[in-house]
């Protein structure tokens, strides 16, 4: 029997290497990423970032379906058969992102991961496909809405839960969760990785299965 029974996963910096909002915004990249790392640090309110981020950026449903695609393009090594191995063992596998729900469910269709265990932010889009607006009534746009989302998914979650994330956004549903993993294989954040129940040290996330099968200790996790 597995240790866990489900086991969420971030979407930017954690199954992907880049940050969705960043990459659509190439023209304000290093604006984008100071917002970003801003909010991911904890030093600003997600809410405070969120629409300034989008707003500035404004994409079609073209470039999203486009981000989509990087996210494909840009998954950290491992992760297909980190998600493959955590399923085949039975373990529901699930993402929650503040990133744009279009294109992080192409990456979702991606790896076998089914429609309703993606929670992330709806863009609207007008007829011709421009940009139209974003779900601003998100618990996603805000502080703590990860939180929200997963004691939400509850009732349908088997317990016991793992999240693994690299973010503040992450370690704000610290206690919706049984485990929190800190993946820093990309972005290696030091509140976060302080914080965390498990750190995993190394580019590739398979050390998530070992923890969620039960065959690995909390303390090897965080030097795997």
């Amino acid at each position: 029997m597995p240790s866990f029974g489900t086991v969420i996963f971030d979407c930017d910096s954690t199954l992907s290497t880049i940050e969705g909002i960043e990459d659509l915004a190439a023209d304000r990249a290093d604006e984008i990423a100071r917002l970003t790392q801003l909010a991911m640090d904890g030093q600003v309110p997600l809410e405070e970032v969120y629409g300034l981020r989008i707003e500035q950026v404004r994409p079609s449903r073209q470039r999203v379906e486009r981000l989509g695609h990087r996210y494909i393009e840009t998954m950290v090594a491992d992760v297909p058969r980190v998600v493959r191995d955590l399923m085949a063992a039975g373990i529901d596998v699930r993402i929650v992102s503040g990133g744009l729900k279009p294109a992080i469910l192409i990456l979702a269709a991606h790896l076998g991961i089914r429609p309703e265990a993606v929670a992330a932010v709806d863009v609207v889009f007008g007829p011709d496909g421009s940009y139209a607006g974003f779900d601003a009534q998100s618990p996603l746009t805000t502080a703590g809405g990860k939180r929200r989302v997963i004691e939400a998914w509850k009732p349908s979650l088997r317990a016991p839960v793992m999240l693994v994330g690299d973010g503040a956004t992450d370690l704000e549903a610290k206690p919706a969760v049984d485990m929190f993993v800190a993946y820093t294989g990309v972005k290696d954040r030091a509140t976060i990785r302080r914080r965390a129940d498990v750190v995993i040290e190394g580019p590739s996330p398979l050390p998530v299965v070992k923890l969620a099968l039960g065959t690995v200790t909390r303390t090897e996790g965080t030097s795997a």
